[in-house]
């Protein structure tokens, strides 16, 4: 902050002279940063008419909460940010939550110009965390082909599936060697490119693939069927056992694999 005033008093030394009040009223209208926001890197979390109600916030939540401490902005067709270039300016992450439309019309709400936006942050060394509908949306027809030549399927039509249910539930995950169970929206279920680098870390009881991670030109995708984000209202508006801090760790951990170099 001291260096913010130094520059700002800088420059008003060379204007010219203004009544004391005035440079008063521009000091105090300066941005009020801290030594954690400098430090801190920058995520996008889409917000608009293909993301569910509460979901941008919770994804927000979770980054902010991590072992990272990201800044968080919202994007999108309502935002004072719109996806388009100059809105990643500086950004390290992009978060594409949860929705409660089908895949094909939030395919359609985004649109192929901010598919090309999206696409070309992460080729280009930017990072993708795609929950429950932004899983859906990493895949391919319809979709932003991020898992190539893997793809993303729904999973309570699938065989074994734990549930067949699109209602708010739980389902048993195996993340690691350790069983969970996890917030539930009708996610999906990815199959895996066989990329290098790529990396399984979470499966549903049937073994197909809850989360991986995966890189992408020189950037990396995250995905996740289940909602690691959910918060403790959610779990008691859908009348559900309170997992969500073991949630928060599993996003986490998501989170960290996801941010790691590619190798």
């Amino acid at each position: 902050m001291r260096v913010v005033l130094a520059f700002l008093f800088a420059v008003a030394a060379l204007l010219p002279a203004a009544p004391a009040d005035a440079v008063s009223a521009w000091v105090t209208a300066a941005p009020r940063l801290t030594a954690a926001d400098a430090l801190s890197p920058v995520a996008l979390v889409y917000r608009g008419p293909a993301a569910c109600d509460g979901c941008p916030e919770a994804a927000a939540r979770l980054l902010r909460s991590s072992p990272q401490h990201f800044v968080t902005r919202y994007v999108g067709p309502n935002e004072g940010l719109k996806l388009e270039p100059a809105s990643f300016d500086g950004v390290t992450l992009y978060v594409q939550p949860g929705g409660d439309t089908t895949v094909r019309k939030a395919d359609r709400l985004l649109g192929r110009a901010a598919y090309d936006t999206i696409r070309a942050f992460i080729v280009n060394g930017g990072h993708y965390l795609g929950i429950c509908q932004g899983a859906y949306l990493a895949g391919t027809d319809p979709g932003m082909g991020l898992l190539s030549p893997g793809n993303s399927w729904q999973y309570i039509k699938s065989k074994g599936a734990s549930t067949r249910s699109a209602k708010d539930t739980l389902v048993p995950v195996r993340w690691g060697h350790r069983k969970v169970m996890m917030f539930f929206q009708d996610g999906p279920y990815m199959t895996a490119s066989g990329a290098a680098g790529e990396r399984i870390l979470a499966r549903y009881t049937n073994r197909r693939v809850a989360a991986l991670v995966r890189p992408f030109g020189l950037g990396r995708v995250a995905v996740v069927g289940p909602h690691p984000e959910a918060t403790p209202y959610w779990y008691r508006a859908a009348h559900l056992p309170n997992e969500a801090a073991c949630g928060a760790v599993l996003g986490h951990k998501l989170i960290k694999v996801l941010m790691a170099p590619n190798p």
